[in-house]
């Protein structure tokens, strides 16, 4: 494979099981113009900075089968950081979800599927069958994906991939790879210092922006959390104003590959679950009454239900985007 720039370690890994690295990878790319996040050419790339190293980029070739175990080929570029490469190197299964505890969760999960798929319509069974290399991807990256998340918070996923584009592109530093992912996020003392008026500037609201500076003045905080258990994690972010479980569980599915953890408080996930389930929609509390027997796994079914080809009912008028640069 040829790149502008020579990768400094290339490796591969024998996962055992299907992965489906697109689709996979999906959850973690805000839009096209995503300069931290991309899939191009069967090619998955992502730069990020760990917080014990220097930043890196990373792409993943994705595999000959989506359906099959095979292999899969991976290049790392640090700026010959060797301690970075050996951080990716270590964290590729957790990145992919091919971990040994990920699969262990899987391997429940489809017993469990077994057990109660009377109580599921037939296409969703029947996703699982055809996505046998859904997994969950965990990057790590607690803060940047509260940054990410944050800004998708009561607005339209329009509005917050242009604004994760701005911030990214304008205050993020530059990749170890360059193009497609030519950024890695804005550190947290760079977020701090970002002016009011240049919050305003790329359609970040205030509450967002004040958000935003909460989460990385706890930076170091939050570092060390992201270390503990996921229930424990959860309780931490909670705490933190401009936080609530919406933002919570969004989060942790990317950073920790958190498979309980369901968008409470989105503005379709409820809807679609209750139709999905019973042919009518229902609230946050009917949601997680339907997917009581699925305690553990409730992620994977809200996952299985958006892949299974079900179509959901329109009601109501598309949430418009903001513009509030002049208010």
């Amino acid at each position: 494979m040829n790149f502008t720039q020579q990768p400094d370690y290339s490796d591969v890994l024998h996962p055992g099981v299907a992965v489906d690295v697109a689709a996979n990878m999906a959850p973690l790319i805000r839009g096209r113009a995503d300069p931290t996040a991309a899939t191009i050419n069967g090619v998955s790339w992502l730069s990020f900075h760990p917080v014990t190293t220097g930043p890196v980029t990373i792409a993943i070739v994705h595999p000959r089968s989506s359906v099959q175990p095979a292999e899969i080929r991976y290049h790392v570029w640090a700026h010959g950081d060797r301690s970075a490469i050996e951080y990716v190197v270590q964290r590729m299964p957790v990145l992919l979800g091919v971990d040994e505890q990920s699969l262990d969760g899987w391997a429940q999960f489809d017993e469990l599927l077994d057990q109660t798929a009377h109580l599921l319509p037939e296409r969703v069974v029947e996703a699982r069958r055809r996505n046998p290399g859904m997994r969950f991807m965990a990057t790590g990256q607690l803060v940047d994906e509260l940054l990410t998340v944050v800004l998708e918070q009561k607005v339209t996923q329009q509005q917050a991939r242009a604004t994760w584009g701005w911030l990214a592109n304008t205050y993020g530093d530059p990749s170890p790879g360059g193009e497609p992912v030519s950024k890695t996020a804005p550190k947290p003392q760079t977020v701090l210092g970002i002016a009011s008026w240049q919050w305003h500037a790329g359609w970040v609201q205030p509450f967002m922006a004040r958000t935003l500076k909460t989460v990385a003045s706890r930076a170091s905080a939050l570092h060390r959390l992201a270390h503990q258990p996921v229930d424990q994690i959860s309780t931490g972010l909670n705490s933190l104003p401009g936080i609530g479980p919406w933002t919570v569980a969004e989060t942790l599915q990317r950073t920790h590959g958190a498979a309980d953890y369901v968008a409470v408080g989105d503005f379709h996930v409820a809807h679609h679950v209750g139709e999905a389930l019973t042919g009518r929609r229902t609230d946050d509390d009917g949601m997680l009454e339907l997917l009581e027997p699925w305690v553990g796994h409730r992620q994977r079914i809200v996952r299985l239900i958006y892949v299974s080809g079900i179509r959901f009912s329109r009601f109501g008028p598309r949430m418009a985007a903001t513009d509030f640069r002049d208010r």
